[in-house]
C-alpha cells in the first residue's frame, strides 16, 4: 500500500505534524477499506474465528437478557465491527432454540469496510434472517436493542499525551527526512492539569466515549443491553498501549501506514463512567475466562466432542484453551467483558453488577 503511505507522508510534509488520533483514523480507515484482515492469512484472529462456542454462548446470553427485558418485539440485534460475520452467524444459530426470539429480532451490522461487508453477506446468507448494514451507529433504528461489540473499541483512535515539565503535551506524528516519527505539541493542554510523574503517557479515547455516549443514550430511552469484549483494563492507568500487528507479528506503528492493524487497550472504567452517568447499570468487567466458564463453555465443548473425530476433539480442546487460558498463551485474562444494561434489567448471566458512583 505504498501509495497510501506516500500520501500520509506528503500530507504531513505539507500540513505539519498531526495528532496520533488523526494518524490512527487515517490509517485504520484505509486499512479496513482495502482488505479482510482476519484469519491465518490476515493480520490477526478474533475469538469467533477460533471456535463456534464463543458466538453460541453470546447468543444464549442474548436470549437470557431478552427474556429479562420482557421479550420485546421487535428488538434490534446489533453488532459493531462484525468482522466476517462469524459471531453473528453462530449467535443466530444458537438462538434457534427459542423461535420466538428469532421472530422478534431485526439484525443490524455496523460496518464501513466494503471488503468485510461482502464476507458478512456470504457468511449470513443462510442464517434465515434479513440483515441490514449501516455505516454509522446513528443509522440503526430506535427501539429496544441488544448489542455486541467484540474487539471493536480497541480499534478506535485515541489521543495521546505525554507528561512533561510543561504539563500534558499531545503526542504527534511528524517527519524526519522520509521517516515518520513521534513528537510533541509545544504547548501543554491546560485542561488536563499538572501531571504527577514526568514521562507518563495518558490515552484519551475520544471516539470510544462518543460511541458509548450514543449507546447509553439509546439504552436509557429504549431499554436493552450492551456487551463489550476487548483487551483492556479498569483504569485509571498510564502507559502507551498503541500497537500494530501485521501477519500476526508486532510491527512498528509508524513503519507502514495503512498496511497494519493499529489498536490500543480499552479503558473500561471510562466507558462505564459514561453509562453510569446516564443512569444505566454496569456489570463487570470480568475476564473472558470467567465469563465463558460461567456460561458453560466447558459443557459445550464436551457436547461437541461427543460427535467429533479424535482430530476434531483435539481442535476443540485447543480452541477452549486459547479462549480461556491465562497468561500470554491464551485470551482468558487479557480480554475483559463489560455489560451495560437499562437499570430495570437487574442481573445478567456471567457478570456481577458493579455498584458505580458516577
Amino acid at each position: 500500500m505504498r501509495a497510501f503511505s506516500d500520501h500520509v507522508r506528503a500530507m504531513i510534509a505539507l500540513e505539519g505534524p498531526i495528532p496520533v488520533e488523526r494518524y490512527m483514523s487515517l490509517c485504520l480507515s484505509h486499512y479496513y477499506a482495502t482488505r479482510d484482515p482476519l484469519g491465518a492469512d490476515g493480520d490477526f484472529t478474533t475469538a469467533p474465528e477460533i471456535s463456534q462456542m464463543f458466538g453460541e454462548l453470546i447468543g444464549l446470553w442474548m436470549l437470557e437478557v431478552w427474556n429479562a427485558m420482557g421479550r420485546p418485539a421487535p428488538v434490534h440485534l446489533v453488532e459493531l465491527g462484525p468482522g466476517r460475520g462469524t459471531l453473528m452467524a453462530d449467535l443466530l444459530r444458537a438462538t434457534k432454540l427459542l423461535p420466538d426470539f428469532g421472530a422478534a429480532v431485526e439484525v443490524h451490522l455496523v460496518e464501513t469496510s466494503p471488503a468485510l461487508r461482502q464476507r458478512q453477506q456470504a457468511t449470513l446468507a443462510s442464517s434465515g434472517h434479513p440483515v441490514r448494514w449501516h455505516s454509522r451507529l446513528e443509522d440503526v433504528p430506535e427501539g429496544p436493542m441488544l448489542l455486541v461489540a467484540n474487539e471493536f473499541f480497541d480499534a478506535l483512535p485515541v489521543r495521546q499525551f505525554l507528561a512533561t515539565e510543561r504539563g500534558w503535551c499531545e503526542r504527534l506524528v511528524g517527519l524526519e527526512g522520509d521517516r515518520l516519527i513521534f513528537g510533541l505539541r509545544g504547548e501543554a493542554d491546560e485542561a488536563l492539569g499538572k501531571p504527577l510523574r514526568i514521562g507518563d503517557v495518558l490515552e484519551w479515547p475520544v471516539a470510544s466515549l462518543e460511541v458509548m455516549q450514543e449507546l447509553s443514550r439509546r439504552l436509557a430511552r429504549d431499554t436493552g443491553a450492551i456487551l463489550a469484549i476487548d483487551y483492556g483494563y479498569w483504569g485509571p492507568a498510564f502507559g502507551d498501549t498503541l500497537q500494530a500487528l501485521k501477519k500476526h507479528i508486532p510491527v512498528d506503528p509508524l513503519g507502514d501506514p495503512g498496511d497494519a492493524d493499529l489498536t490500543t487497550h480499552v479503558d473500561f472504567q471510562r466507558l462505564a463512567q459514561v453509562a453510569s452517568r446516564l443512569g444505566l447499570q454496569v456489570h463487570g468487567p470480568g475476564t473472558q475466562r470467567d465469563f465463558l466458564l460461567a456460561l458453560g463453555v466447558e459443557a459445550r465443548a464436551a457436547s461437541l466432542k461427543k460427535r467429533a473425530t479424535p482430530a476434531q476433539s483435539a481442535d476443540i480442546d485447543a480452541a477452549l484453551a486459547r479462549l480461556t487460558e491465562r497468561g500470554d498463551k491464551g485470551m482468558g485474562d487479557l480480554f475483559k467483558v463489560l455489560a451495560v444494561t437499562h437499570k430495570a434489567l437487574g442481573t445478567v448471566p456471567g457478570l456481577p453488577p458493579r455498584p458505580f458512583a458516577p
